[in-house]
């Protein structure tokens, strides 16, 4: 795809909605000035139970739990730390459920970016609902719960020496500003953030997961130079409109 659009000569963006979320810009900042010392570790959870019979669950249709959930939380470790890791490592498991046995049930990961940094996370079809991350420095920490989701508004707490700052967001469109974005990069010929390298890279990553979980074995990546990283310079708001009706929409999730 990558290639194809190159030679065509059009616009690629991958569909990375969080990179336009008012509140998660707001962390992404926060971070990146510093408020949390050094950067040492990130956690996160994503989870959901998962209707039966839904795309999700086949792996011909590109199902499972790191394609569908975990790429968010591998995209937000390599925002917040504005770094690429060098080697993961993954364990899945399946309880035994029919309907999830052509995927990973539930997949927790390790992601190293060199000696400065360490990611972890654990996404699962077959668990509550779950959707948060935490982010550690030498002088604070940032949670966001809930992190990823697009029904509801987004929340994060920060502490910085014992001290707790609240934020959260109302209901938001989520998409209207990535396609407003992408419009604007068509219109004015302005290479896209998130690119078509950013997406392969995710991509790339998932693929060492399943494989690390596979063998047992810790997957070594090649380097990957990012030139560019979401900003706050994304963030588009507009006034509000009605809420559209909806046609034969069923959520993922059985709850």
């Amino acid at each position: 795809m990558i290639a194809a659009c190159r030679e065509g000569r059009v616009k690629l963006m991958i569909a990375y909605r969080l990179h336009f979320e008012t509140l998660n810009l707001a962390a992404m900042d926060l971070v990146r000035r510093g408020r949390l010392g050094a950067l040492k570790f990130f956690t996160s959870s994503f989870s959901m139970t998962v209707r039966r019979g839904d795309i999700r669950t086949e792996r011909a249709y590109g199902g499972g739990t790191l394609y569908d959930i975990g790429v968010y939380c591998i995209n937000a470790a390599r925002y917040l730390f504005r770094t690429e890791p060098t080697q993961v490592s993954a364990v899945s498991i399946n309880s035994g459920l029919a309907t999830l046995a052509d995927i990973d049930e539930t997949t927790s990961a390790t992601l190293r970016f060199g000696d400065e940094h360490l990611a972890t996370f654990v996404t699962s079809f077959n668990s509550a609902d779950v959707a948060a991350y935490r982010i550690v420095g030498t002088k604070g920490d940032l949670h966001a719960d809930p992190a990823y989701e697009y029904a509801d508004g987004l929340k994060y707490t920060l502490t910085v020496d014992g001290k707790k700052t609240k934020k959260t967001t109302g209901k938001r469109d989520q998409f209207a500003p990535e396609l407003l974005y992408f419009s604007d990069c068509v219109l004015n010929d302005r290479n896209p953030e998130p690119s078509g390298e950013e997406g392969l890279q995710d991509v790339r990553i998932v693929q060492a997961l399943y494989r690390s979980a596979r063998t047992g074995r810790a997957i070594a990546l090649q380097p990957f130079q990012k030139r560019t990283r979401p900003t706050s310079h994304q963030r588009i708001t507009r006034p509000g409109i009605r809420k559209p009706a909806l046609i034969k929409v069923q959520s993922a999730s059985q709850d």
